[in-house]
């Protein structure tokens, strides 16, 4: 079975909303073998009895990866680690053990549950590692994805999950990873250089969200959270923003009276999804 995770969002769970841009003016042994019979012979070379496989070495804690982004989507990769100290674009931060039995029953690897339990794991533990606050993190470029065994490695024993921390440059393509990734988004410079910025303000034509150690003229800086349990319906997510972004781009503009700012608010399929927060723009 072949499976795919959801594209990386560049601005939560999916990212093509709604935008709304204003002129403000004021504002992540061996299995034994069983003796043989005494009226058996030994296995051995030819015997044409398989030796049982051992299971393969869970991944490496804090190795490094060279991946391209389709790789980084993937549910599994079999690419080879790179020392830390050359280019790559993926760190593992966290492996695990899969929790595959159910009164008994061992679970595919490719099942719901396990599936369910790595897409839990894996974001719960990159918010402990990048550090900083929601906020800093729904503004930056960094994202957790995470990897389980192949059906054959999981047939073979294998039982972990993998997840890697990586970085959008734009739209489906990965940005080199720098620097010490731990705690990263605590620090200014961290938040600074893996910060989401866009090539034009946003919902014109030519705006792409980009990295910020690229060419941009627009930056990500502030989010407006929501807790309702439902969708609050468009008016309102799009309403929620004005007063928030108008504040947020009068601070970026460092006191100037006539200043630009944006707003993304969130859709219903966005909000289905998980991102429950919008995201105010201001030139940069």
């Amino acid at each position: 079975m072949t499976r795919r995770r959801a594209p990386l969002a560049l601005a939560g769970t999916l990212l093509l909303a709604g935008t709304l841009l204003l002129a403000g003016c004021s504002g992540s042994d061996e299995p034994e073998t069983p003796e043989p019979s005494a009226s058996s012979s030994p296995a051995g070379p030819g015997s044409g009895t398989p030796t049982p496989a051992a299971a393969p070495e869970p991944p490496r804690d804090r190795a490094c990866y060279q991946l391209d982004y389709t790789e980084a989507v993937a549910p599994t990769v079999e690419v080879a680690s790179t020392p830390c100290e050359r280019p790559h674009t993926s760190m593992t931060f966290a492996v695990g053990p899969l929790d595959a039995v159910v009164d008994g029953h061992l679970l595919a690897v490719d099942s719901e549950r396990v599936r369910g339990q790595v897409a839990r794991a894996c974001p719960e533990r990159f918010t402990g590692f990048v550090g900083g606050t929601t906020e800093d993190q729904r503004l930056s470029m960094l994202r957790p994805v995470w990897f389980t065994p192949t059906v054959d490695e999981s047939d073979a024993g294998a039982s972990w999950y993998r997840c890697d921390v990586v970085a959008l440059a734009a739209d489906e393509r990965l940005a080199p990873l720098t620097g010490r990734l731990q705690g990263v988004l605590g620090r200014a410079d961290g938040r600074d250089r893996y910060a989401m910025c866009g090539t034009a303000a946003p919902g014109t034509p030519g705006f792409e969200r980009v990295i910020c150690s690229a060419k941009h003229s627009w930056r990500a800086v502030a989010t407006v959270p929501f807790d309702q349990a439902g969708y609050p319906g468009v008016a309102k997510v799009r309403a929620a923003g004005d007063e928030p972004c108008k504040d947020a781009g009068a601070s970026a503009a460092d006191g100037a009276l006539d200043y630009k700012w944006g707003y993304e608010w969130p859709t219903a399929a966005q909000w289905q999804a998980g991102q429950r927060y919008g995201l105010c723009w201001a030139p940069d």
